[in-house]
């Protein structure tokens, strides 16, 4: 017997709200990427940790607000409490295994793919997880051509918005890069959303174990939120975000010959508008050279 799914019991609410936070948590750490770009040595590490919890804090934070819509008409739906916490685990680690591989090679295309796709891998993961937690009177079956095609999705766009934060061409950029972050995201979600379809085990069952969405998710979603904030607070807080490119490449922190500060250029000398003419050697007249 199959089950009545229904991922969008709250209308539009879910999604929109989801999709702005998977926005927030992929503008924040794209933002995070930016910087760690403009800084050397440790500093460029702790940037790119910053970036990684924030981007997965948005990415678990939305999946699980999408979640909320989500209901099966002839079961309760309950979630797995290690389960649901592991999930927001293996999006930290391959989120931030792929930001690392950007954050220091660079925005080349080799970077860029192989960061990507360890990315799109790890929001494509968190997802499937997290479903993997969810408890119920039934069996979840998946299309395998739909989740392909979710994984693929997860995988473009991560790529997609990688590059534009690695451009670090200013705000815009970062900006579009996390509607590009928070699309692939929601698009991921609802295409792997589209592969499921619930067998129910018979027609009257009992309350399935775990816990339900409102006692799990709700007080769980303080600690990514909380998460989101302190990124928010530091890149809203840095100068050079503000300020934009700096004066040198990183490379060229602390190489010997390279000042501190640029100094300041002199203009050239003007070339005299006569020559200067040597005046040649006059010996003294004297009586013995008379």
């Amino acid at each position: 017997m199959q089950g009545t799914v229904d991922g969008f019991t709250y209308g539009l609410v879910t999604p929109l709200v989801a999709y702005f936070m998977a926005c927030l948590g992929g503008a924040l750490g794209l933002r995070c990427t930016t910087r760690s770009m403009l800084a050397a040595g440790s500093w460029r590490a702790g940037w790119l940790v910053l970036g990684s919890i924030a981007i997965a804090s948005g990415i678990w934070t939305m999946h699980f607000i999408a979640m909320m819509g989500f209901t099966v008409e002839e079961s309760p739906v309950h979630y797995d409490r290690p389960t649901t916490f592991a999930s927001l685990g293996v999006a930290v680690l391959m989120v931030g295994a792929g930001i690392f591989i950007v954050g220091y090679r660079g925005a080349t295309g080799s970077a860029l793919f192989t960061g990507g796709t360890v990315t799109g891998l790890g929001i494509a993961s968190m997802h499937y997880l997290g479903m993997a937690g969810m408890r119920l009177n039934g069996k979840l079956a998946y299309n395998t051509l739909t989740v392909s095609a979710s994984v693929v999705i997860a995988v473009v766009a991560a790529i997609a918005a990688l590059w534009a934060a690695g451009q670090v061409r200013g705000f815009l950029w970062s900006v579009g890069a996390s509607l590009v972050m928070g699309l692939a995201v929601s698009g991921m979600h609802y295409t792997g959303m589209a592969a499921l379809s619930v067998h129910l085990h018979g027609p009257v069952g009992g309350t399935p174990a775990g816990d339900s969405a409102a006692a799990l998710l709700a007080p769980m979603m303080i600690g990514p939120l909380a998460l989101l904030c302190l990124a928010g607070v530091v890149v809203m807080f840095d100068p050079r975000m503000v300020a934009g490119k700096p004066d040198r490449r990183p490379a060229e922190i602390g190489r010997p010959g390279v000042p501190a500060r640029p100094g300041f250029a002199h203009p050239p000398r003007r070339p005299a508008a006569h020559p200067v003419r040597e005046r040649a050697y006059r010996r003294p007249r004297t009586p013995q050279n008379r």
